[in-house]
């Protein structure tokens, strides 16, 4: 089997509102606002969970025993390119802002929605915006960190 390249394959966007996380439409999914294109390369960040590890050893254990706790995810954040004139993704992720970040990987960005796709649902709250610092032969960015607010759906298909 081929690897598969992620260059031009993530389709990130930031929707209002979705009844069902494990099942978003397509019309849910349009009434989001597509971020992937103000995102910088790297701007998709901590999307990876933790698992906790919770100790099963006994006193009389010779070797340390564990099961799977809590997830969590740590660090989230998006990291997006600052647009001149109206920019409706900066006025819009402002803090307290509640919403879901939907990420579908593996199929090319511009590829509409479309029902039975694999898509990642995070409830989410955001958090203060940060400029970064200015640097030469960069544009102007920010950041913006994101709580997770509920269990997300990792495994959703568009319905």
């Amino acid at each position: 089997m081929p690897d598969i390249t992620s260059d031009g394959k993530t389709r990130v966007a930031w929707v209002p509102s979705i009844a069902n996380i494990n099942a978003p439409t397509t019309t849910e999914l349009n009434a989001g606002m597509l971020l992937q294109s103000t995102m910088t390369a790297d701007g998709l960040a901590g999307f990876r969970p933790e698992t906790a590890d919770v100790d099963t050893s006994s006193l009389d254990s010779t070797f340390n025993t564990a099961v799977n706790g809590r997830t969590s995810f740590s660090g989230t954040m998006l990291r997006l390119k600052r647009q001149s004139g109206t920019d409706t993704i900066f006025d819009t992720l402002v803090r307290d802002a509640a919403g879901y970040i939907v990420i579908r990987r593996s199929v090319a960005s511009t590829t509409a929605w479309a029902s039975a796709q694999k898509v990642e649902v995070y409830p989410a709250l955001c958090g203060e915006v940060a400029r970064i610092d200015p640097e030469p032969n960069t544009v102007e960015r920010y950041e913006i960190p994101l709580k997770i607010t509920a269990s997300p759906a990792l495994r959703a298909a568009v319905a």
